[in-house]
């Protein structure tokens, strides 16, 4: 989902730094520095899980797990995801520190949002929390494709195909992401529910 450099349009990559600058701000405002492993931990998640890439026009499909991010971390999401999109561009060149603004909020945004809706839902029946496991990996997906296609259209009708390529080919990682997050949601509620019983800051 990384969109690479050259192809953005200047009001899509000045608005995405802001909401990236903001989010992550907002992030380690309200992060509690007890839980630094925590969040050094999914972030190493977010960056191995998205090494395995398929190009996809100027961007790529690959696994976010920012779902599961979201749930835990809260706001912490943002820059424990933005963290993990500077070091794959220093590493492996993926994306652009133009796009970095842009990928963020593309990847974070969905995830915080999805997570701070869906974490309460982690404190009911075990068949809600179920639910909202797979609602938590879906949807960030979903969502983060809708942004990328619109960044992509908005900064160029001629990306009108292509941006509908994009959504339509992330939909069997949202079907295994959702799969992905609620197994391991479900797992973590049976062997240490205290990750997930953290109160998520809004």
């Amino acid at each position: 989902m990384h969109i690479s450099e050259g192809i953005l349009s200047a009001p899509v990559l000045l608005s995405g730094a802001v909401l990236t600058t903001v989010g992550t701000t907002i992030g380690l405002k309200k992060l509690d520095y007890d839980r630094i492993m925590s969040v050094s931990l999914l972030s190493a998640t977010f960056f191995v899980a998205s090494l395995i890439h398929v190009p996809v026009g100027p961007g790529s499909v690959h696994l976010l797990l920012g779902g599961l991010i979201g749930l835990i971390l809260g706001w912490g999401a943002f820059p424990a995801i933005v963290v993990a999109l500077l070091l794959q561009l220093l590493f492996f060149q993926f994306g652009g520190i133009t796009v970095l603004g842009a990928n963020g909020t593309i990847i974070a945004g969905p995830a915080v949002l999805c997570g701070l809706i869906l974490h309460p839902w982690l404190k009911k029946s075990k068949k809600q929390r179920m639910i909202a496991g797979f609602l938590a990996g879906f949807c960030p997906v979903l969502l983060s494709a809708i942004l990328m296609s619109g960044a992509l259209y908005f900064s160029d009708h001629g990306f009108f195909k292509i941006a509908g390529l994009v959504l339509l080919s992330h939909v069997p990682v949202m079907l295994i992401e959702g799969l992905i997050t609620m197994f391991v949601v479900n797992f973590l509620a049976r062997v240490q529910p205290e990750i997930l019983s953290m109160e998520v800051e809004t």
